[in-house]
């Protein structure tokens, strides 16, 4: 058996790795036209930081798991067809800021249904809207060349930080199709080392919607316990321990109820948007606004936090000097979309605040990239005003020591292990006094800052 996945990104990588580790009888062969990404694949430095993947690629690569960019020559070759490209949220046109944006789902069908010979069978891996599978049926249809196709769904479930595990443990893989002989056929390269009974089949569209809602549900109960956060500084209550609270009830469990600046990531706000728009869509107007607040209260606790550092510093940051610890939008990966902290940095910018940054996985290039996307207008337009403002107040350094020396405050964005250990002490007597933490996490002892001397503030407690 050969198998070809269009898309060498975080799900791509990862998930056909681990296919070629697992089935060294399978040829795996990951394609992308981004020539730089497929480089770094074939490199010592992976292009996305994954923790245990360097391991897997290393196994499998040379052996039966290839990088390229010769798409048509590995969809011809192939006998299963992953997809797995970017479906970004719509930034123009009908359905701008909630729309997923297909472009390259289409675009991906129109090359399989050119090149292709014989029977494939085509996986969406990416994640679509519900009844995407009927448009890529359609396209492949007006193949000209005898060439036969079955679609199926296989969402991924994949958090980031843990995407090698999630790949070898999984809670379930989810196969959405109509031709039985087709779903049993992904069945058995996952059967090869997934029990059976953890692979779930299902019609094509439960399975598109799964993915949407499962995000969907892990995000509402993000924001649900930030939105109680809220309400625990003004009441002083404790947010951890109305956590552990209500996390011991059987009914609701204690996963996803950490409060903290905010969600980020590639996947939830995106998918809950795109399912705002199907609901209104189908015209369920009140089941729209339901989700859509989900990112609401988002979008506000990351705009809450960054108030709070202006008016706890007496009402101002500008010309502040504000140590940022993490750009990632969480541990254990080097990926910033959606990172609560662009949109902390970036409020704190538009304050006229001084930043230095310090992660230690995501290069000054993304960062910099990434607050010059935020400040920009929906077209990606920026003006000579913001632009100026990331080069001149937008510091990148190598380390959190560097980050804190001369700083007004430090704002904690990312809860990087290593920032539990740092010597706070050291710290102390680097910044300007009085000195302020924000710790937008949860992670820091806040007593012994305190006998320190800083001034500490925390999601969900009161002061």
């Amino acid at each position: 058996m050969k198998i070809c996945c269009i898309g060498a990104g975080y799900v791509g990588g990862p998930t056909m790795a681990m296919i070629a580790k697992q089935c060294p009888e399978i040829a795996v062969h990951v394609v992308d036209l981004n020539p730089q990404r497929i480089a770094a694949w074939n490199s010592d430095t992976l292009p996305i930081y994954e923790p245990g993947l360097d391991e897997v690629v290393r196994e499998a690569r040379g052996r039966n798991l290839t990088f390229s960019t010769n798409v048509d020559e590995a969809i011809a070759e192939a006998d299963i067809i992953f997809i797995a490209v970017n479906t970004p949220t719509k930034h123009f046109g009908i359905g701008a800021g909630r729309a997923a944006n297909l472009e390259f789902i289409e675009k991906c069908a129109r090359q399989i249904a050119k090149v292709s010979e014989g029977h494939k069978i085509v996986v969406e891996k990416s994640t679509l809207p519900v009844r995407t599978a009927e448009a890529i049926k359609r396209i492949l249809s007006s193949a000209d060349n005898g060439a036969t196709f079955d679609v199926l769904s296989n969402p991924e479930f994949l958090a980031e930080g843990t995407a090698i595990d999630d790949l070898l443990d999984p809670d379930r893989v989810l196969i959405g199709g109509e031709s039985p002989k087709a779903v049993q056929t992904l069945a058995e390269v996952y059967a090869q080392w997934v029990p059976r009974e953890k692979i779930l089949s299902t019609n094509l569209w439960s399975s598109e919607l799964s993915k949407l809602t499962a995000n969907a549900f892990l995000a509402q109960r993000v924001s649900s316990i930030n939105a109680i956060s809220a309400l625990c500084e003004a009441t002083e209550a404790d947010v951890d321990e109305v956590s552990k609270a209500i996390g011991t009830d059987s009914r609701i469990g204690p996963k996803f109820l950490k409060a903290s600046v905010g969600f980020g990531g590639s996947c939830f706000q995106k998918d809950i948007l795109n399912l705002v728009y199907l609901c209104e869509h189908f015209g369920l107007r009140e089941v729209a606004d339901y989700w859509e607040q989900v990112v609401i209260m988002n979008d506000y606790q990351k705009r809450r936090f960054a108030e709070r550092i202006c008016r706890t510093m007496f009402n101002t940051v500008s010309d502040k000097k504000i140590a940022i610890l993490g750009f990632a939008f969480k541990k254990d990966t080097n990926d910033t979309r959606e990172s609560a902290a662009i949109y902390v940095c970036r409020d704190l910018l538009r304050e006229r605040a001084r930043l230095v940054i310090y992660d230690p996985k995501v290069e000054k290039e993304t960062i910099v990239s990434e607050l010059l996307s935020a400040l920009s207008d929906l077209s990606g337009t920026i003006s000579d005003l913001d632009r100026e403002l990331v080069e001149s107040n937008v510091t990148v350094v190598d380390n959190a020591y560097d980050a804190a020396i001369h700083s007004h405050a430090i704002a904690l964005l990312t809860e990087w292990d290593e920032f539990r250990t740092l010597d706070f002490e050291r710290i102390y007597q680097t910044m300007q006094k009085p000195a302020f933490i924000y710790d937008g996490r949860n992670i820091l002892d806040r007593q012994a800052l305190r006998k320190i001397g800083f001034e500490i503030f925390a999601i969900g407690k009161s002061n």
